[in-house]
């Protein structure tokens, strides 16, 4: 099979299998010749922020001359994002490579009546296998949904677990309080294995405690008080992390999203566990500072930006986002629009409330994903009429309403583009993916 082929071939992996438990998954990594068996793992798992910690992290891994392979998901634009060896996607090349070796053993197992690996489960076995060939010194593992139950904790022995902010998603898989959800996420911890982990949410917070003491799991919780913010302008936010250690230090993240000041500190903090004596200040601090994650509070165009906010907990934290530009006075002359976009079964009501009420933008602009899970715009539309006064303008494709959004800006307005990662996909393809 040629590169489209295979993309094909696994878009179409849902329709004949299904997850499987982690005792498959082990035993497809065995017969792919338990890759990374000996490997440094750090596994990351969270509602929000996995992404922009994993990134971070190897960022910091990288400064200091470490090989990285780094698995996550899902990709915005195409498949090969989601394995990286060093910084970089995988080349079409390679992932036909070992597309066809994972394959060959895929053919193997179905041969002997064993279940075909899902989406998820292949590409995790084609990320596992790439970073073997790689001969990575660390591979970072970012989960797919939840901990407990996912493919990428099949691997028993990792160096690190780290927790990132725990919130509200995938209720019907997760369970329907912050505690259970926060048991899902915390079903990574390993016996001796230390975690990191943020602290913001009580509730997430103790139960995590408990599962780490419970297997004797080594336990940082960061808590928001970790961080004091020194400077929020329209490009990056600079910090000082509050250990006498740090204190002196002036770390930046090149984003407008005060998230991801939690995101680079915990990377940071699990960093100095794994790297100690090797930890290289400036360096880190260069490497962070140049780091951003793409879709995440992403500039685009001047003045455009792209944050995946999908879910309650991350639209929480861009209205907290705003409220600190506003604070800041780098929004104060702007006339603030708002693109939006849903896929049908997310809570996008208590997402648009949030919007309207807290956000308080001059226009939203709404429109229908072409994923075919899109709500409806009419229906997403009405939902912002519920809540707000302010114009609300439907457009029928992206196209048209990205370009009605960019009217709406003018010269000097701000448009901000939210509510789904695949909204953003479609616009990087729409608008080049550049990254201003």
């Amino acid at each position: 099979m040629n590169y489209e082929e295979i993309i094909h071939y696994i878009e179409e992996i849902p329709k004949f299998t299904k997850k499987h438990t982690l005792e498959h998954t082990r035993d497809f990594l065995r017969r792919l010749g338990s890759p990374c068996h000996n490997r440094k793992i750090i596994h990351v798992a969270g509602t929000n922020g996995k992404g922009s910690v994993c990134a971070y992290m190897q960022a910091i891994l990288l400064s200091e001359g470490k090989s990285v392979g780094l698995f996550t998901s899902p990709h915005l634009e195409k498949m090969n994002e989601r394995i990286k060896i060093n910084g970089i996607d995988i080349t079409d090349e390679k992932f036909e490579k070992i597309f066809n070796s994972v394959k060959g053993v895929v053919n193997e197992m179905e041969e002997e009546g064993i279940g075909h690996p899902s989406y998820f489960e292949f590409l995790y076995g084609m990320g596992m296998t790439a970073f073997e060939d790689a001969g990575t010194e660390y591979v970072i593992l970012e989960t797919g949904l939840g901990g407990r139950l996912d493919a990428t904790n099949s691997f028993a022995h990792p160096c690190l677990t780290v927790i990132t902010s725990i919130g509200m998603d995938h209720t019907e898989i997760l369970g329907d309080t912050l505690e259970q959800i926060a048991a899902e996420k915390a079903g990574i911890i390993k016996a001796k294995v230390p975690v990191f982990f943020d602290g913001s949410c009580p509730e997430a917070a103790a139960v995590i405690r408990r599962m780490a003491a419970n297997v004797g799991a080594p336990c940082k919780e960061i808590g928001k008080d970790a961080f004091e913010i020194q400077e929020i302008t329209d490009k990056h936010i600079a910090f000082s992390i509050c250990s006498e250690y740090d204190s002196n230090t002036k770390w930046q993240v090149e984003s407008t999203g005060i998230y991801q000041v939690m995101n680079a500190g915990i990377a940071i903090m699990a960093m100095r566990f794994i790297l100690g004596d090797e930890a290289d200040t400036e360096k880190w601090k260069a490497a962070v500072a140049a780091t951003y994650w793409p879709g995440r509070m992403e500039t685009v165009m001047k003045n455009v930006v792209l944050d995946g906010a999908h879910n309650l907990a991350a639209i929480n934290r861009f209205a907290e986002s705003i409220r600190e530009q506003k604070k800041s006075g780098n929004l104060l002359k702007d006339k603030l629009v708002i693109l939006f976009s849903a896929v049908s079964d997310k809570d996008y009501e208590h997402m648009i409330k949030v919007l309207c009420q807290d956000v308080d933008a001059d226009v939203y602009v709404i429109t229908k994903l072409e994923d075919k899970r899109g709500a409806d715009a009419r229906t997403l539309a009405e939902v912002f009429e519920k809540y707000t006064e302010k114009p609300v303008l439907e457009e029928a494709s992206l196209s048209e309403a990205f370009e009605r959004a960019i009217e709406e800006k003018g010269k000097n307005g701000r448009l901000y583009c939210l509510g789904s990662l695949y909204l953003i996909g479609e616009l990087k393809r729409l608008i080049g993916g550049r990254h201003a």
